[in-house]
């Protein structure tokens, strides 16, 4: 997993967590009312605005971008670079035997085989860069879904000082009620802020940089792909490459 954003998650509760123990009293950041009507809530409405196969995927999507570590632009191009210099001296049937070392890049390991199986250059742009946009697609919705968490959170939190501060002003007469009430008032919006602003706005956040990043891979690997496909000349597709690539991510592969 992405060791920034275990550090950042971590350190973050952890300061909370410190202020809360220095303060004397952790036990009465804990309350069950406050909690119900922030996550239920959030869950309800984030539900309400999206389904829950999309909800579900969300997770799952998150899940499977921050758990992977992927393949860095610089080292993606290197690697193109180097399959197309073989084909270009031993022909497309050489790359057979990296097939078996693609296991952890599924997309590259799908575009070599359409290559040794003969497909042309510009159909395998054509059918990779479909995948690279569905794959878009699918990762952009997931980031929306966490995005519109973190617009809820917040709402539920204030929704939730109006419920208590509604119980309190109704039992003015009875002190012992005015605790809790006050309690629910200020802890729901202490949620909600916590929750929106320290869980579904970073991994959003993440989710979209890291989908950038894959889109910028995979977009390494269809311009080789079908550079390989067309028997272009690996010379050209590095000034390709390069020309995509960000300054510090170039390579200089015949240098």
């Amino acid at each position: 997993m992405s060791l920034a954003t275990i550090i950042g998650l971590l350190s973050g509760f952890a300061l909370i967590i410190a202020a809360m123990i220095l303060g004397g009293s952790p036990a009465s950041f804990v309350d069950g009312p406050a909690m119900l009507i922030v996550l239920g809530g959030t869950f309800a409405v984030t539900l309400a605005s999206f389904s829950l196969r999309e909800m579900l995927g969300a997770v799952g999507v998150v899940l499977g971008t921050l758990l992977r570590r992927g393949m860095a632009p610089k080292r993606a191009a290197l690697l193109i670079m180097e399959m197309a210099d073989r084909a270009r001296h031993d022909g497309v049937l050489a790359l057979q035997p990296a097939l078996e070392r693609l296991a952890s890049e599924p997309f590259l390991r799908r575009a070599v085989a359409l290559v040794i199986d003969g497909t042309t250059g510009d159909d395998v742009e054509r059918i990779l860069q479909r995948e690279v946009a569905a794959t878009s697609q699918r990762q952009h919705g997931s980031a929306q879904v966490f995005r519109r968490a973190a617009e809820v959170a917040p709402a539920m939190g204030l929704i939730g000082t109006l419920v208590g501060l509604v119980q309190m002003l109704s039992h003015l007469d009875d002190p012992a009620s005015i605790g809790p009430a006050m309690a629910i008032a200020l802890l729901t919006t202490f949620y909600g802020a916590v929750l929106a602003y320290m869980v579904f706005a970073p991994i959003a956040t993440k989710l979209e940089r890291l989908s950038e990043q894959e889109a910028l891979v995979h977009g390494v690997y269809v311009t080789g792909m079908a550079s390989i496909g067309r028997r272009e000349n690996p010379r050209r597709l590095e000034m390709l490459l390069n020309a995509m690539l960000p300054p510090a991510h170039r390579v200089h592969y015949f240098d």
